[in-house]
């Protein structure tokens, strides 16, 4: 049997040879130096990966062939200025790891109407400091319920409300040369089941008929269904839906969204033009969507198999080939165990951070600080050359996705404390400062997820004298902790839960959307004056996006937990020892107090980077309710 080495070895003089006999490569010889440069370099990565896939097949090797002859034909078609691009991100990997990212995301439509209202709004991007912008998904999809566009008819056109392809296009350049990087999702774990493809499955077309997982009867689908978890339940039970003439097809998430087949190679090389044409739109991030269920496998829960993260690694060794400039976000609200395998360089780069998330509406609701305290201690640490997006809130539902090993450790039960935070969010507890709504509500069990905006969940709906700071301390963290911080527009000026939702027949079944809204026309317009909610809350974000831009302190990832000796105080320091910055946030609404002792390795006095001023440390300090500090502890030159 060939070893691996000599398994690549084969490979790659097979695939060299075909492709220079290519008329498209012989063409273009310009494009195809520096794309042979980096296909010697990534290929073994490429095939190790491919090979574990696909390597028992018989066509392998023709696989691999039409693979990266698609991979060179967008390399060749790659706009001139994304090539530059790419060159100095390959100069520069951790770029996306200094003090002044800063990232938001939003609806096209529900922000800015359409592409040219998005592309209208970068002055106020700038104003805000924004360096990263996630646009929801916005390619084509089926008309009316599209789960918020996460159903793709088509990756190659532009949902005809928002725009055409040519002014995404156009978006992307205006983005970029603001110094904002645009982020898109790849949605590549299922398509609609109004794309071509799907159609072509299902009349039998030969060339489709396995990109999908079709069954003729029951058989199958109730052996996979025993050990799957159900992910919309309100939707469909089990992971399958029916089709009009009696057949079967995998559906993780609604009925229009079917499933693809990734044990057939020819979805990988479908996939991969698809992804490598978002590329070329002008994209940087590509937000993996539902990474953990892209691989199936029967007798097991068909989430974050080995083959999943394969999969992804051998996208991002092709990325790495035609598209160099390109990194990978995971979207993996999973065990915390399980997502942090997601994250390396040759993988996700970046990962959006569901722990932190999650606890910090939970140190919100029990004024207690020692969950989040010990996430941030000992699962917060990534390698060096990855990064957390620490956010809020998010368009999707907040899961409670904390570790019940973890909370056990400190006395909480992890069951009956999720029972109690989604009691709490939707105002079933007494006493709740919360007005969120339930998803996937289950009443005789309990169970639920949690939908709200950041100001209806923390008070300011109903007028709670401590809403406002109680979303600058939840920004706070995401602002200081390390990586890269994500606001929600619309967070930033205290905008409420939407319930119009409720009168639209497409949306009226996905309580989603009360944390969706619209544009608030006139709570920005009152963004500058100090004296109303709106003011107060993008002032206040202000000053620490701000102050984190101003401190190199705060690149990177790595912090160091500080005890503060108080149940409702969070405290870390960011920078090394005698050279830091020491992060204090109060989640109470009472005033705490930190003695001195507890401050006796600190200088003797401190200025606070957001408010200014000095405190004495060797005093001890006293924390208004929901105060926060960043103190400046770096010796003073």
């Amino acid at each position: 049997m060939l070893s691996i080495d000599h398994q690549i070895t084969l490979s790659r003089n097979h695939v060299l040879a075909a492709l220079a006999r290519r008329p498209a490569v012989k063409t273009a010889a310009q494009a195809w130096a520096p794309f042979r440069v980096r296909l010697e370099r990534h290929f073994p990565a490429l095939v190790a990966e491919l090979a574990a896939l696909y390597g028992g097949r018989p066509d392998f090797l023709q696989f691999l062939e039409e693979l990266l002859a698609t991979a060179f034909d967008s390399w060749a078609a790659r706009p001139a200025d994304l090539k530059a691009l790419d060159q100095r991100r390959e100069r520069d990997p951790l770029w996306f790891q200094s003090e002044k990212m800063l990232g938001a995301v939003c609806y096209v439509d529900k922000f800015a109407g359409n592409l040219d209202g998005i592309r209208a709004a970068i002055p106020y991007f700038k104003e805000l400091g924004l360096t990263y912008l996630h646009l929801m998904p916005l390619f084509r999809c089926p008309a009316g319920n599209s789960d918020g566009g996460y159903a793709v008819s088509s990756y190659r056109e532009v949902n005809p409300a928002l725009g055409t392809i040519a002014d995404l296009e156009a978006l992307a350049a205006a983005l970029r040369e603001a110094d904002i990087s645009l982020v898109l999702d790849f949605i590549f774990n299922h398509t609609s089941d109004e794309h071509d493809w799907a159609k072509a499955c299902v009349r039998g077309d030969p060339d489709y008929a396995e990109f999908y997982h079709l069954f003729p009867d029951r058989t199958l689908p109730d052996q996979y269904d025993r050990t799957l978890r159900e992910i919309f339940p309100d939707q469909h039970p089990g992971g399958f839906s029916q089709l009009p003439d009696g057949r079967w097809v995998w559906t993780t998430f609604n009925s229009f969204q079917w499933d693809l087949n990734y044990a057939n190679p020819a979805v990988f090389t479908a996939m991969a033009a698809e992804m490598l044409a978002i590329a070329n739109l002008g994209t940087e991030f590509l937000r993996m969507d539902a990474v953990a269920f892209v691989w199936k496998r029967l007798g097991t829960p068909c989430e974050n198999l080995p083959e999943a993260h394969t999969l992804i690694r051998a996208f991002s060794a092709l990325v790495r080939i035609a598209a160099p400039g390109l990194s990978f976000k995971s979207e993996a609200i999973v065990h915390p165990d399980d997502v942090v395998k997601y994250i390396s360089a040759a993988e996700c780069r970046i990962s959006y951070n569901p722990l932190q998330m999650a606890l910090l509406w939970n140190t919100l609701a029990t004024r207690d600080v020692n969950l989040l305290q010990h996430a941030l201690e000992s699962r917060h640490e990534l390698a060096p050359d990855t990064a957390w997006v620490n956010y809020v809130r998010s368009h999707d539902d907040i899961g409670w996705t904390f570790s019940d090993e973890d909370a056990l450790k400190l006395g909480i039960h992890g069951y009956q404390h999720r029972q109690f935070l989604n009691r709490f969010y939707v105002n079933r507890f007494e006493g709740s400062f919360a007005r969120g709504v339930p998803f996937q509500d289950n009443p005789a069990t309990g169970d639920c997820r949690i939908c709200g905006t950041s100001a209806s969940l923390a008070g300011i709906e109903q007028n709670d004298p401590h809403g406002v700071d109680r979303v600058l301390v939840l920004y706070s963290v995401a602002l200081s902790s390390g990586g890269i911080p994500l606001l929600y527009l619309g967070d930033e000026v205290g905008t409420l839960n939407d319930h119009g939702y409720l009168r639209n027949p497409d949306q009226a079944g996905d309580s989603r959307w009360v944390h969706r809204p619209a544009y608030d026309a006139a709570r920005y317009a009152q963004r500058l004056d100090p004296a109303t909610i709106p003011g107060r809350l993008y002032q206040g974000m202000r000053r620490m996006i701000e102050a984190r831009r101003a401190n190199p302190v705060f690149a990177g990832g790595r912090l160091q937990g500080f005890r503060a000796g108080t149940r409702s105080v969070l405290g870390y320091t960011r920078g090394t020892p005698g050279d830091h910055v020491l992060v204090l946030a109060s989640f109470s609404e009472m005033k705490q107090r930190i003695p001195p002792h507890i401050l006796s390795a600190q200088p003797d006095s401190a200025r606070d980077l957001i408010a200014g001023g000095n405190h004495r440390l060797r005093e001890g300090l006293t924390l208004e309710p929901y105060q926060v500090l960043w103190l400046d502890c770096r010796p003073r030159g």
